[in-house]
Parts: C-alpha cells; sequence; structure tokens
C-alpha cells in the first residue's frame, strides 16, 4: 500500500529545524513583552482628555472668580462632589491643566531616562529573565497604582506624580533585556529589516493601549490604567515561565551549522586564536579605515574589552560606561535618538489632546484616530531597516528621513485644521518619517555598535550600549512633552515650531557619520561598512 504523501502545510512546518523555530518563538515573545510595555504608557495621553473637560463658558467664569476669591482671602469654594459635573478631575480642572499634565510626563520620562543608564549596567550582570520578570511586575503594579487613584477618589497631584516616577524606574528594565535577547538569538544577516519588523512592537502597543484605554476613558478611566497595569504584569509571568535568554541554554551553539550565527563565549575567542595569524597578513579592513575618529585612525581602546582565558575558556569582563562612549558612533546617535525621541513622545503623549483641540473629538474618538500615527510608524520602521540594509548606510538613511520628517510636521500642522479626512492622511506620512529613524537607532544600529569589531566579541557590551543610546534619547523624550505643555497654551504652532527645530538638530547630529558613510565604500557585505561585524 502506498504511503499517502503529507499535507502540504505539515511539510512546511516540519521544513524548518528546531533551532528556527526557536528563534521564532524567541521573536514573537519579546516582540510581545516590550509590545506590553508600550501598552501601559500609552493611557495617561488618552486619558487627558477626560482628567480636564472643556467646560461651558459659565463654568469657566465659575472657576476663574473662584480663584479671585481665593486671592482675596474669602472663603474657598467646595470641591464638587460630582467629578462629570465640573471641568475634569481635580487638580487637573484648572487653567494650568497642561502645565500639570506635562510635569506627568515628564515626572515619568525623566525617571525614565535617569534609570535607563543604571538599568543597562545592572542588567548585563543579572539574568534577564529574572531581572525582566520584576521590571514587568512592577511596572504593572504602579501602572495600576495610577488609576486606583480614580476609585479612591484621590485629588492629590503629588500622589500621580509619584506613581509616575517610579512607573518610569521599573520600566527601564526592559529594552536593555529584549534587545540583548534578540541580539543573542539573531546573526547579523538582514539585521535591519529583522529588527525594523520586530521594533514594531513599538507602535503595536501605542495602539493596543490607545484603544484598551479608549474603551473606558469616558465611563471610568481608572479601568485604562488598571487593565493595561495587568496585561503588563500577566506578560512579566509569561517571560519567567518560557524566555530564554541565550541559544546556549539550550545547547544550540554547540551545533556546527550554527556556529557562525552563535559565535560567541568560547567559540568566538577559540576563532579568535584560530585566525590571529592570518588577521595580521591581511589588508587594512575598510571598516578599520572608516571608523568615525577625528583623525580617522582605527585604534582599539585597551578597556573596551577584558579577557580573561582560564582552563580553555574565555570571560569577558561587562564593558565600561567609558568604553562604550568610545565605540566610534556612539555618541553621534545617542545624541541624534535624543532629539528624535523628543518628537516622537511629544506626538506620543499629546497628540489624542490636538486632535481633540482642532478636530473637536471626544476623547475616545481623539484616541482612536491617534493609533494611524503608530500605524504609520510600523511601515516606517520597516522601511527604514531595508533601505539601510540595501544601501548599506544607517546614519544616511536616518539624515533623510529627519529632511523629509521637518516639513511634513510643517504641513501637518496646516493640513490637519482642513478637515478630518487631511488628518488621516498626514498621521499615517508623519508617523512614518517620524518613527523611521528613530526605530533604525534603538534597534539596529544599537545591535550594531554594541557588537563592534573593536570589543572583540564581547557579548556584555550589548545591553551597556543600548542603554547609553535609549537613556540618551528617554532625555529628549522628557523634555518634548514638558516643552509642549509649557508651549501649548501659547498655540499649537508654536509646538510644530519646536518639534522641527528638533528634527535639524537631530540631522545635525549625524552630519559627521553620513559625510563619512557617503566617502567610504566596502565590499557588498550586506551590511553597513560602518558598523560591519567579524
Amino acid at each position: 500500500m502506498q504511503m499517502a504523501r503529507l499535507p502540504v502545510g505539515i511539510r512546511f512546518l516540519v521544513s524548518f529545524s528546531r533551532d528556527q523555530w526557536y528563534r521564532a518563538f524567541i521573536f514573537v515573545l519579546t516582540f510581545l513583552l516590550y509590545a506590553s510595555f508600550h501598552l501601559s504608557r500609552k493611557p495617561i495621553s488618552i486619558v487627558k482628555g477626560e482628567l480636564h473637560k472643556y467646560c461651558a463658558a459659565s463654568r469657566d467664569d465659575g472657576i476663574k472668580a473662584s480663584g479671585q476669591s481665593r486671592q482675596a482671602g474669602d472663603i474657598p469654594p467646595q470641591p464638587h462632589a460630582d467629578n462629570e459635573t465640573d471641568c475634569g478631575w481635580a487638580p487637573f480642572d484648572k487653567a494650568n491643566y497642561q502645565q500639570l499634565l506635562g510635569a506627568l510626563d515628564y515626572a515619568f520620562l525623566c525617571a525614565y531616562a535617569i534609570g535607563m543608564y543604571l538599568s543597562g549596567i545592572i542588567g548585563e550582570r543579572l539574568p534577564i529573565r529574572y531581572y525582566l520578570t520584576c521590571g514587568m511586575l512592577a511596572s504593572g503594579a504602579f501602572t495600576a497604582l495610577f488609576g486606583l487613584g480614580y476609585f479612591y477618589d484621590i485629588h492629590s497631584f503629588g500622589f500621580y506624580v509619584v506613581a509616575q516616577i517610579i512607573n518610569g524606574l521599573v520600566q527601564t528594565t526592559g529594552w536593555p533585556s529584549v534587545v540583548t535577547c534578540l541580539g543573542n538569538w539573531f546573526g547579523k544577516g538582514r539585521r535591519g529589516l529583522i529588527m525594523g519588523v520586530w521594533n514594531s512592537h513599538t507602535s503595536v502597543g501605542n495602539i493596543l493601549g490607545s484603544l484598551t484605554a479608549g474603551y473606558w476613558v469616558s465611563t471610568c478611566w481608572g479601568l485604562s490604567f488598571v487593565v493595561p497595569g495587568a496585561i503588563v504584569a500577566a506578560m512579566g509571568l509569561v517571560c519567567f515561565l518560557f524566555l530564554i535568554e541565550h541559544p546556549k541554554d539550550l545547547r544550540l551553539s554547540s551545533r556546527p551549522t550554527h556556529s557562525k550565527g552563535y559565535e560567541n563565549g568560547t567559540n568566538r575567542f577559540r576563532l579568535q586564536k584560530q585566525i590571529s595569524t592570518q588577521e595580521k597578513s591581511k589588508p587594512a579592513d575598510p571598516e578599520m579605515q572608516c571608523l568615525l575618529l577625528s583623525d580617522g585612525s582605527g585604534s582599539t581602546h585597551p578597556n573596551h574589552v577584558v579577557v580573561l582565558p582560564a582552563e580553555g575558556r574565555s570571560a569577558m569582563a561587562a564593558i565600561s560606561f567609558t568604553g562604550a562612549l568610545r565605540i566610534p558612533g556612539v555618541v553621534e546617535f545617542s545624541l541624534c535618538l535624543l532629539f528624535a525621541k523628543l518628537v516622537s513622545y511629544t506626538f506620543l503623549f499629546w497628540l489624542p489632546l490636538y486632535i481633540t483641540s482642532v478636530d473637536h473629538l471626544d476623547a475616545k474618538k481623539a484616541g482612536e484616530l491617534s493609533t494611524l500615527f503608530d500605524v504609520g510608524g510600523i511601515f516606517g520602521g520597516i522601511l527604514a531597516g531595508v533601505v539601510s540594509d540595501r544601501l548599506e548606510k544607517r546614519a544616511s538613511t536616518c539624515g533623510l528621513m529627519l529632511l523629509l520628517a521637518a516639513p511634513t510636521l510643517y504641513a501637518f500642522s496646516a493640513i490637519s485644521k482642513m478637515g478630518l479626512e487631511a488628518t488621516v492622511a498626514m498621521l499615517l506620512l508623519c508617523g512614518a518619517l517620524v518613527s523611521g529613524p528613530y526605530a533604525l537607532i534603538t534597534t539596529a544600529v544599537s545591535a550594531d555598535l554594541g557588537t563592534h569589531k573593536s570589543l572583540k566579541g564581547n557579548s556584555h557590551a550589548l545591553a551597556t550600549v543600548t542603554a547609553i543610546i535609549d537613556g540618551t534619547g528617554s532625555v529628549g523624550a522628557a523634555l518634548g512633552p514638558l516643552l509642549a505643555g509649557l508651549i501649548s497654551p501659547s498655540g499649537w504652532s508654536n509646538v510644530f515650531y519646536m518639534l522641527m527645530f528638533a528634527d535639524a538638530c537631530a540631522l545635525l547630529c549625524l552630519t559627521r557619520l553620513i559625510l563619512r558613510e557617503l566617502s567610504c565604500t566596502g565590499p557588498a557585505t550586506g551590511h553597513p561598512v560602518l558598523f560591519k561585524e567579524h
């Protein structure tokens, strides 16, 4: 009896090796883990329209009169018992609500920026799975704590600020951990494309966060924080149960067919010893001729890596902070990300409120419409990765998108006032151009620099380099929403002028790298010359 052929679908599934299935699993898992982080960051921007509502003229007059009576020493007005009848949720129901909301954003993002510099150093010295699990559980708890202010009728501004600060600190556990884990599992080929697709978790998380928070914002805004907090905590448990931080934990790196893709640790040290004599006779590496140093030299700094061979094995010491800063390109891309993230996070935290003001939509509809910016961001991140892989020029790709983003932001400020259809089109376009450079720098560029040739295979450097770049970017992320809160009372047009200036500064930071890329040529290896790895 002749055996029947396996179905096409089964043949497709069994065509992948066990190693490939594990890599796909880690790709999806880290995608979902970090998407949940962004899901928990989005509710504050959705709820802003509910924390402060636009009141009737009589109510505004009443608030102003109450403020005048307090200044005159009269009896202070009694707080409203019914939150639905006033101008929002105290203390955000007063005329200075934009400054207060901006301060909440600044509290979170400033704590995030400071914590990020420490997170990379701590994270590379602890098991990633435990470190990330604790961070996600804590983040879920403090995200929910903000929402509990609604259920317990808390009107203390300090309560909400403290919740934001602690949440910002614990959320820094996420990015260095997931980038390091992904870098451990995936090789160097098509890094821009792979990480461009993977980095869409930011936009996916923002979209899901907007929809989740928007579902309850008009009826019970406390649930807009409690539910995302519960989701992050649940994903923390998933991380603890399933995350595999390195292929060597499954003994996959011992297979000869994958030694190239997983070359690190002992294997990398042995390979270095075997080819050390060959490298001496080779001509100068194009990368070393084009390193981004002021003198054009390609010297390797001794404190980049410390190799301690013992009993046939190598132990790489964690890279120092100053050693990471000496890696060519780290400072320039860090400063560029500062301004690029300033623009991106201003949109993240203030776009729903801007849409509410311009298109006169309620908080729920404005939140749903703002997700189009993140949809554009998905395509922008993937496009940046593909183009940078093809051109082999990371800095030039970022520079081109930044150059196009500035006039697009000006067009958005003008066209968005013409109607809903124009707003939709511009949201998609701005999302692609604003998020493209941001996505490329935080993923492919960080991985390139964190595994730079001058590190001699030190896998411990990736978390520190990633934290430095993203931490510096987070300084801009903290400044953007704060400046928007201070500038927006004078008109939204001034906010967009600030964003265009920031894009110009980001482009200026990359000028030297772009010129160096355009002047250097290398073999068509599929990797940018400036960050080629060996």
